[in-house]
């Protein structure tokens, strides 16, 4: 996935299940996040989705955007718990 014109983030993700609540109610529609580089990002709250349990969200995820900087994909690193 990774090729000269995507680009990557990765970041850690601590969400409470009441708090993703707000997200999936709509009274917030963006995440975000510090990544690891320092910067902030955003991205739609709707990608978390796939990720939410009783628990929340937790994690490590990447990040991958495309040439246009637009968000391809998420995912949740393997040695997230």
């Amino acid at each position: 996935m990774n090729t000269d014109d995507n680009r990557t983030l990765h970041f850690q993700l601590n969400l409470a299940h009441d708090e993703y609540l707000r997200y999936y109610q709509g009274s917030a529609s963006v995440v975000r996040v510090r990544a690891d580089t320092g910067e902030i990002v955003q991205f739609p709250a709707e990608v978390l989705r796939k990720f939410v349990d009783h628990n929340g969200v937790h994690g490590q995820f990447t990040l991958y955007f495309d040439g246009q900087n637009k968000l391809v994909e998420v995912i949740k690193n393997r040695t997230s718990s």
